[in-house]
């Protein structure tokens, strides 16, 4: 009825529409981009040094779990034009949001540590002192979110996903990997009782849902106003971002298989120059011009993880308490905001100073279990808030939502037993 009244054509209407719908794109992308961080590379080409292909099903899982979690998130933003930590405050008071906000941010710090970790291994291939890497990132993400508004800085995330992405499917190309073998061990999973191998599987899924993601996605939904009305485009993003973060994931665990585990390359996962070693590893099969991608895509994912994942800390925090939030506020009218980001960014950065180069990569690996035994504190909340009708209106989570993320949270609990029962116990 609406488009005779404007003057519109049916093929006009359907244009507005689809503009309309990629206008929402975003939130979903950065997220899902930003998942493949200095972490998550670390975690994928651990796990094909060591595992082959045989982890590939886990991001297959991983991401059908990822999808739903993080629609619950945009659903919640949409439907209430708030952060979660702001929605928990209001719902059961400052202490419950202080608790979710105290785990989400003792992830985040490990997966800050890890961006400037991936930074100097990254930079290290270049021949740049660790110093100068920390403080020449330090500066430039500071700059960046300070300095910006937030369609600069969505286009310029959304932008260095995209070439962090295209990086690792030319290194995985050029390796020559057993593309049978990939395959078959995506959807055919092959178990072990070697508590090592647990201890990946669930860093590999912390790397990919993590606390801060599920944090993110809401946050930004409301901070690009969006609404109800957006729900179409929304799930399209998350559904992109989603599909993007596990596909690249896994290109980066078979360059890695092919270049290390299938030729039997000894590379010390845990030392201080294991990505590098890895790195150096592809040359041999697809020349040098592929180590150099495999460095500068880690350097890009680094810089895009210390970009969002301080950012959605600022969020949590701020929210958490009531304070202004969003990166479209000047640093004069929301001094906290932007206070505790830099804080953040700076505190990881002294961190990685100090701490020694040999326990880097370790720092960086277990960062992502640390997610992944922390998330399901944060998913409670989220379920519960998405299945509360009168704050979600018609955006409320159906059974089958509800039971999908129920069963995500409850896999993510096994996980945790699972590695505590492997590695403790030795069962």
């Amino acid at each position: 009825m609406k488009a005779p009244a404007l003057g519109l054509t049916p093929r006009a209407v359907n244009r507005v529409r689809f503009a309309a719908i990629l206008g929402v794109l975003g939130p979903g992308l950065v997220s899902g981009f930003a998942d493949n961080d200095a972490g998550g590379i670390t975690t994928y080409s651990v796990a094909g040094a060591r595992f082959g292909y045989d982890l590939l099903w886990v991001l297959l899982a991983s991401q059908i779990v990822l999808f739903f979690t993080q629609e619950v998130g945009a659903r919640l933003g949409l439907a209430t034009g708030q952060g979660l930590a702001g929605i928990v405050r209001e719902k059961y008071g400052v202490r419950w949001a202080a608790f979710m906000t105290s785990a989400m941010l003792i992830a985040n710090v490990g997966s800050i540590i890890a961006e400037f970790a991936g930074c100097s291994a990254a930079l290290s291939l270049f021949n740049v002192p660790s110093p100068v890497s920390a403080l020449l990132a330090a500066t430039v993400v500071v700059l960046l979110l300070t300095r910006g508004n937030y369609s600069k800085v969505q286009y310029l995330f959304v932008a260095v996903g995209i070439g962090v992405s295209i990086a690792y499917l030319v290194s995985a190309v050029m390796a020559h990997p057993d593309w049978g073998q990939a395959a078959s061990s995506l959807v055919v999973p092959r178990l072990s009782s070697n508590s090592l191998y647990w201890l990946t599987v669930v860093a590999t899924v912390g790397t990919t849902i993590t606390p801060w993601g599920q944090a993110f996605i809401q946050s930004y939904v409301a901070d690009k106003r969006l609404g109800p009305e957006d729900l179409a485009g929304s799930r399209l993003d998350v559904g992109l971002g989603a599909f993007l973060t596990n596909l690249i994931g896994g290109f980066i665990v078979i360059a890695c298989a092919a270049a290390v585990w299938a030729v039997g390359t000894h590379v010390d996962t845990s030392s201080a120059d294991a990505i590098p070693q890895i790195a150096r590893a592809l040359k041999p099969l697809a020349g040098e011009g592929a180590t150099y991608l495999f460095a500068i895509g880690l350097l890009a994912a680094s810089f895009l993880g210390l970009g969002v994942v301080p950012l959605t800390s600022a969020y949590a925090a701020c929210e958490a308490f009531g304070w202004e939030t969003g990166v479209d506020w000047r640093v004069r009218e929301a001094p906290a905001f932007y206070g505790l980001m830099i804080f953040f960014v700076a505190s990881a950065a002294l961190v990685v100073l100090v701490v020694p180069p040999s326990g880097l990569v370790e720092v960086m690996f277990l960062a992502q279990v640390v997610n992944c035994l922390l998330l399901p504190f944060v998913l409670v909340f989220v379920m519960r808030l998405s299945a509360d009708k009168k704050l979600m209106g018609p955006l409320v989570s159906g059974r089958f939502l509800l039971t999908v993320g129920w069963l995500g949270t409850a896999l993510l609990v096994v996980l945790s037993v699972t590695l505590v029962a492997t590695s403790v116990l030795g069962v």
